[in-house]
């Protein structure tokens, strides 16, 4: 405990062994877009000495944003790690995109962290705050991360300090906002021409020491006179916080009756609600100043991480399920027990191949290992996202990540993370075990892509490298679905959202050389008969020689939803003969394939044959067959034909306020609401069925419409009619657009 005092009151110490679980912090840093967290990253690296120099977003030249792809887009698009140093410890950032279309990139973060630091920018408007930050708080909790919450652009802030503390503790406490309470006071310095006065240093609330910034190197001192009232009554705030999440219950009664709680008693009972994810504890930082090697509130944040965020050992392993029979061991973060990792990330690298970046849980990896890999995919309810595979694979060389740059490494214990060359098809999720102890790894849960992109070659040479390409690019990334629609003949690329879709087709040219041109989605109709018909086919040619004779008269009626083709046969006498019979149902079936009226599959309907004609020389298979498709087409002639369009029930959660509009919007595309219920504090699970031509660009929409804070699934339920206006558009348009809409 001695260690973990002096960390969080700012007197970090204590070198431990290197290269041992207790000894490692896995930090992922999550927030919304533009939050600052790769910036922070440059300055804790910077602080900790990982780097000469701190990059910045601007310059295209920043540790964790090294992809081709986030320099040209000035946006973190994936996941990236930067190892530091920091007073004996080990500390992985995990740097995580922000934006909505990457929380793949974030799930697989927080997988691979013990803690996170949930960062939010006071330069933003405190109704965006609550917005864009709430469904990021939300992929926290619902995996039971520890969080510590870091407050940045405090030089810039358009919401002070104080206020973006109660706005967090109110968005992100839940039912208990003094669960969000400050371990630091913000120092500011006298206002500049723009009206924005710098952070020049921190008051500490444990110690009562103020932490001085100003001259580029970090010195303490006594708070002035005027802060003293303040910083009393936050301190007295904090400790209340604390005591109410400890687990001594005298603790209380003993402060309120006037004792004196020693330091290292509140320290402990901090670092247990921390770790229990009672407690969140709010500090701030800034980048360091021009020449300076130390931003504001870096060094304590890094005091934090390594004295009051959790272990790897102190964190509950994913459940593991043994295979073949195998016994169920009892695992630990041990480096000395059997061996048990994950693929949280799949990479290409242009030099050295595919490359996984791999969590170990327990035991330890090393290169020129023979690991079994066994992935039974990611999974959203419901719904099979990746095919299960098993192999046996030799490890290559184990590196370090370091931005761009790959450190060698001689072995990664449990609780580290490495990242392993050519690890043969593993991909991401899998899990790596001992072969003489195959383990199967409790799987995260992938968001499912609902944006569709429809794609073509652009190209000869593309065509060729296309299935490859679009392959490796959806191994890599769990949150692409690829889908080969047999009915609308298209190769459909499902996204998170149009950031998602641009990046994956940078990536698709850039990476693997495969240029694809967009085309629009289109959704798989059918069409059925309105009303009972009859139909004569009549196929007869004589142009000398052997030559064609097939006559059939068929009945046709519709039938109920899903009762998809049935053919029946009543011809009496042998009008038909009986060798010829199945070709009239094949082509009957074929033409039904093909579409009667606009082009789309006929379903639902009952064919009975009840007579026909042959002739003992010309008649074949092949002429029965056309004349079953002529009977068919015929019958269509006489009667309406309906278009019928899927319908998908649609379940969307919204906080409570964005209901109205949410409902509204559904109606305006032809939904149907069949209830709602609430579903967590705050928020209403709406269920609705839409036909899924109104729903294309949903995930797009609903993201504008809630301001971030919705998510929704969707699930085929059935095909019905279309209304007529709409059909006859549609018919229209597929004069020139075949086989879709």
């Amino acid at each position: 405990m001695g260690d973990r005092t002096q960390a969080l009151t700012g007197a970090a110490g204590g070198a431990t062994t290197a290269g041992r679980p207790r000894s490692i912090r896995n930090v992922v840093l999550v927030g919304h877009s533009g939050s600052g967290k790769t910036t922070l990253v440059e300055a804790l690296a910077l602080t900790a000495g990982a780097v000469n120099r701190a990059g910045r977003v601007e310059d295209g030249a920043t540790l964790s944003d090294y992809d081709e792809i986030e320099r040209r887009r000035q946006r973190s698009v994936q996941l990236s790690v930067v190892p530091v140093e920091w007073g004996g410890y080990r500390i992985n950032l995990l740097d995580t995109p922000g934006y909505a279309d990457f929380v793949g990139e974030l799930r697989a973060g927080l997988r691979a962290a013990d803690a996170a630091l949930f960062v939010v920018s006071a330069a933003q408007e405190a109704d965006a705050v609550a917005g864009s930050s709430r469904a990021a708080w939300d992929e926290c909790a619902a995996v039971g991360i520890p969080r510590a919450i870091v407050v940045t652009h405090l030089d810039t802030a358009r919401t002070p300090f104080d206020e973006m503390t109660r706005i967090c503790g109110e968005i992100l406490g839940g039912d208990d906002p003094d669960a969000v309470l400050p371990l630091y006071l913000p120092v500011h310095g006298p206002a500049g021409a723009d009206g924005h006065a710098p952070l020049t240093g921190l008051t500490g609330l444990l110690t009562g020491r103020v932490l001085d910034y100003s001259s580029g190197e970090r010195r303490e001192k006594p708070p002035d006179e005027d802060g003293r009232a303040r910083l009393r009554e936050a301190r007295d705030r904090l400790i209340e916080g604390i005591i109410a999440e400890s687990e001594d219950e005298t603790l209380m009664d003993r402060y309120l009756g006037g004792a004196e709680i020693d330091l290292a008693t509140l320290v402990g009972d901090l670092e247990r609600a921390v770790a229990r994810g009672a407690f969140h504890p709010v500090l701030t930082a800034a980048p360091a100043a021009e020449g300076a090697r130390q931003g504001v509130g870096t060094v304590e944040l890094l005091d934090l991480i390594t004295g009051g965020l959790p272990t790897p050992p102190e964190r509950p392993l994913p459940g593991v399920t043994p295979l073949h029979g195998a016994r169920s061991p009892a695992l630990n973060c041990d480096p000395e027990g059997p061996l048990l990792a994950e693929v949280v990330k799949t990479a290409s690298d242009p030099y050295v191949g595919r490359m996984s970046l791999v969590r170990v849980f327990s035991g330890t990896l090393r290169p020129d290992d023979t690991v079994h890999v066994f992935g039974h995919g990611l999974t959203e309810p419901g719904r099979e996202t990746r095919p299960f595979h098993e192999s046996e694979v030799r490890v290559g060389a184990l590196s370090s990540p370091f931005g761009a740059q790959q450190r060698p490494l001689t072995a990664c214990v449990a609780g580290d993370l490495a990242c392993v060359a050519k690890l043969g098809d593993a991909e991401t999720g899998d899990t790596l075990s001992s072969t003489d102890l195959p383990l199967l790894m409790e799987p995260w849960t992938a968001p499912d892509p609902l944006l569709p992109l429809a794609v073509r070659a652009h190209g000869k040479a593309d065509e060729d490298r296309l299935s490859q390409g679009l392959a490796r690019l959806v191994a890599e990334d769990p949150t692409l679905r690829l889908e080969q629609n047999q009915d609308t003949r298209q190769v459909v690329l499902w996204c998170l959202g149009e950031a998602h879709q641009d990046v994956a087709l940078d990536r698709l040219r850039s990476r693997y050389g495969v240029r694809v041109d967009a085309v629009p989605h289109k959704v798989a109709l059918r069409e059925t008969f309105a009303a009972p018909a009859s139909g004569r086919g009549r196929h007869v040619k004589q142009s000398g020689g052997h030559g064609q004779y097939a006559i059939c008269e068929i009945d046709v009626e519709p039938l109920s939803p899903g009762a998809g083709v049935e053919f029946v046969d009543k011809v009496v006498g042998g009008a038909v003969p009986r060798q010829f019979i199945p070709s009239v149902e094949k082509g009957v079936r074929a033409q039904a394939a093909r579409g009667v009226a606009a082009g789309y599959p006929l379903v639902d309907i009952r064919v009975t044959l009840r007579d026909g004609k042959a002739h003992s020389v010309d008649s074949s298979d092949a002429a029965f067959q056309t004349a079953g498709a002529l009977a068919l087409r015929e019958a269509a002639s006489e009667t309406r034909v309906r278009l019928l369009e899927p319908v998908a029930e649609v379940q969307v959660l919204v906080p409570d306020e964005y209901v109205g509009p949410v409902m509204s919007d559904l109606s305006g595309r032809r939904g149907r609401v069949v209830g709602t219920e609430q579903s967590g504090p705050g928020r209403t699970l709406i269920r609705a069925e839409v036909p899924e031509l109104e729903i294309g660009r949903y995930a797009v929409d609903l993201r504008s419409l809630s301001h971030g804070t919705g998510r929704f699934d969707r699930t085929y339920v059935r095909h019905e009619p279309m209304p007529p206006r709409l059909a006859e558009h549609v018919r229209e348009q597929q004069e020139t657009s075949p086989a879709g809409v």
